[in-house]
């Protein structure tokens, strides 16, 4: 994991890919490393909180590295562009909340970490865009992820165009949650980390799992799904502690069961 930073902090994971040089491209190291920093995440009771960056101040991620393409034949490069779907795929169902921390551009593949992130946060002088088209190519995965974050109109717009968005542009189509000054991105992340980590993660997890299945269900199967899902959910422990907290007026006090 040396293109890859894991560290711990307070309740945060805190996964920094680390080639400044080669502007956080994903290399087939980073993209394992990325996995393997998943993977660490959701077995650490520790952590409540996994934050995503890149290192430095001017790039978060500028997506596939394409000084790599083509190494070590066909079905090998096929084999790593298969890996990436996997690490939007993990990354997304992960059970732990996931934000993106965007210190800086988020272009390409790193547009789709960025929305494969259940929340992100950019300082307010990053772009994020799919200028793929620019070099004869088409964000096939990342389009998966910009579906369903964005009309039909606006995300084909995006990528047969290639144009960037500004911090500003992305959050009004909902790319992001915040868009904040670099000086206050830090703590803008701290605090949404920090909102999230003091809730229920057993209430969490199955949440976000219900709402990912649900958002591709036809919408009388998808109300049906997810009232079977409440149902569930009052069986847990921790909603039993929440109400309970509730009716008597005090903190609850969450075992993530």
């Amino acid at each position: 994991m040396e293109e890859v930073r894991y560290a711990v902090q307070g309740h945060q994971a805190l996964v920094t890919i680390d080639r400044p040089r080669a502007r956080n491209a994903l290399s087939p190291e980073v993209v394992q490393g990325l996995l393997e920093a998943i993977s660490q995440a959701e077995v650490d009771p520790a952590v409540r909180v996994l934050v995503l960056t890149g290192a430095g101040e001017k790039v978060f991620c500028a997506g596939g590295d394409l000084g790599q393409m083509g190494e070590g034949g066909f079905l090998a490069t096929h084999e790593s562009r298969r890996a990436y779907a996997l690490l939007l795929s993990r990354l997304q169902g992960s059970r732990k909340p996931t934000i993106a921390r965007i210190n800086g551009h988020a272009l390409a593949g790193g547009l789709g970490l960025v929305l494969a992130c259940d929340m992100a946060v950019a300082a307010e002088h990053v772009e994020l865009g799919t200028p793929e088209i620019d070099v004869g190519l088409f964000p096939m995965m990342v389009m998966a992820l910009l579906q369903r974050h964005v009309g039909r109109k606006r995300a084909l717009e995006l990528v047969m165009t290639g144009d960037r968005l500004s911090a500003r542009e992305a959050l009004s189509l909902g790319l992001i949650n915040r868009a904040v000054p670099a000086a206050e991105l830090d703590a803008a992340v701290g605090a949404l980390a920090a909102k999230l980590a003091g809730k229920s993660q057993a209430v969490l997890a199955l949440g976000k799992r219900a709402f990912l299945t649900a958002e591709d269900m036809p919408f009388p199967a998808a109300l049906e799904f997810l009232a079977s899902q409440l149902s569930l959910n009052t069986l847990a422990e921790d909603a039993a502690e929440g109400i309970s907290a509730f009716l008597s007026k005090r903190p609850p006090d969450w075992k993530d069961r």
